[in-house]
């Protein structure tokens, strides 16, 4: 487990800087048009791995909350998900028949709002997919849930469909905040519905806050951190919001001057590591916790915690295929991605049954720095040694330049080196982010072409 974060104000004024999350290594940045469904074919073929993730899109959602930077579309034609799923069963025929042999672990329907299907939709979806892919009878199976949307009965059909994970996505419980971020919601509700989770019986109940946003200010957020602990969640990602009008037009609506200001965004997660801590939860990382009895921790612990395009895991080691609209799939040493926009995603699976249309082939320096940055961001230590065995170099000359950029943070104390380990300290784990950059190749040029949030 590792050492729970030192607070250490004038670093984190030198240090919170910006840089990507590396929920893959390279980064989906990297990828390059001119990839197609012969790739992924190829990819299969040279995997290893038999075991599958499978993450399904669901783009649409009832109402725009000004924040958000997901691949969404904002309607009330219910009729606009028939069409998807038509499209989607188009896809899953295509991709299925290449996937007879691999068994499913993980199934995770993400967004938009999946919950945007209905009952009939929903059932629809997981019937198709039952059809045509092999579950393991203890498969992992999660959903994404807007609570001010679902239906009164959908928890309950999710169960019956055999979902044993919901996400509930609360961002914040103050109705100031909620009604400037056009996100208005019934607490009452929330409540009633993380309640009927637990006594349905669901294996675990998650739940996604966001701070940053306007109105928050160290107060207000204590205090509905307050009220998620008192929910009892076995798992919590506090998300900084990452504000970036010039990429997402909602986030025009938000005033800036309403927002918190950069010392008061830390102070509200300094007081939320706290509080999260003091409630029992273990800190995963970056912004992530969980409940001490969470596989997540546990894997976590045992040093076999993982990372994707899902964010932390315990199911990294599987390969990874993305269905829908902008979904990305990992599948041995490829990445490869849908298109982003829904009607040539239609257009695509119309006309060949796969909707690739970006990606790469890892080299063997993208594996080796991808195994690096995983030890790194999930276990906070690397054995050198390991590393050196496993794919026959010698560390010191390998990341000699690597090294270098390390120093400085060496020197504040952020990590601990030595002829067979890296360590971050406790001051450090805030930095993780910063500390995987020195070992990004691609960093440089991706830092002129976009903008990430900040590391904290």
């Amino acid at each position: 487990m590792i050492n729970l974060p030192t607070w250490d104000d004038s670093l984190i004024k030198k240090y919170n800087v910006s840089g990507p999350r590396y929920t893959s290594y390279p980064t989906a940045l990297s990828l390059q048009t001119g990839y197609q469904q012969a790739n992924l074919e190829s990819a299969i073929t040279q995997s290893n791995n038999r075991s599958l993730s499978l993450y399904i899109h669901i783009p649409f959602c009832h109402q725009l909350c000004y924040y958000c930077g997901c691949n969404k579309i904002v309607t009330r034609h219910q009729s606009k998900a028939d069409l998807y799923l038509d499209k989607l069963e188009q896809e899953v025929h295509a991709q299925s028949n290449l996937f007879k042999q691999y068994t499913i672990e993980q199934l995770h329907l993400g967004g938009g709002t999946p919950t945007f299907l209905d009952e009939a939709q929903m059932t629809r979806l997981i019937a198709l997919l039952e059809h045509h892919f092999t579950f393991a009878a203890n498969a992992q199976r999660s959903i994404e849930i807007d609570p001010r949307s679902l239906a009164d009965t959908m928890l309950c059909t999710l169960k019956s469909l055999s979902f044993n994970r919901v996400s509930f996505g609360i961002q914040d419980f103050n109705d100031q905040v909620q009604a400037a971020v056009n996100r208005p919601q019934d607490v009452d509700k929330v409540i009633a519905l993380v309640r009927q989770a637990r006594a349905l019986g669901f294996k675990s109940i998650n739940a996604d806050m966001i701070y940053g946003l306007p109105h928050q200010t160290p107060d207000s957020f204590a205090q509905s951190i307050e009220q998620l602990i008192a929910l009892n969640p076995d798992r919590v990602s506090v998300f900084n919001y990452a504000h970036l009008p010039e990429r997402f037009a909602a986030q025009r609506k938000l005033k800036e001057e309403d927002m918190p200001t950069p010392q008061q965004k830390l102070q509200i997660f300094k007081n939320t590591l706290s509080q999260m801590t003091q409630a029992g939860y273990q800190f995963i990382g970056m912004d992530h916790f969980a409940k001490k009895d969470d596989a997540l921790a546990i894997a976590q612990r045992q040093g076999k915690l993982h990372r994707n395009f899902q964010g932390y895991t315990t199911h990294g080691s599987c390969d990874l295929l993305g269905l829908g609209v902008s979904s990305i799939s990992q599948i041995g040493h490829a990445i490869l991605q849908n298109h982003k926009e829904l009607k040539a995603y239609y257009h695509a699976v119309s006309d060949t049954g796969s909707a690739i249309t970006k990606g790469m082939q890892l080299n063997h320096d993208d594996t080796l720095r991808a195994d690096v940055i995983k030890q790194l961001i999930c276990h906070f230590e690397l054995n050198i040694n390991t590393i050196e065995s496993r794919y026959n170099i010698h560390f010191p000359d390998y990341f000699s330049n690597e090294l270098l950029a390390l120093q400085p943070l060496v020197d504040d104390g952020l990590v601990q080196l030595s002829n067979t380990h890296i360590t971050i300290t406790s001051k450090g784990n805030l930095f993780i982010r910063i500390i995987c950059m020195c070992f990004d190749a691609y960093l440089q040029k991706q830092l002129q072409q976009t903008r990430f949030s900040r590391v904290i």
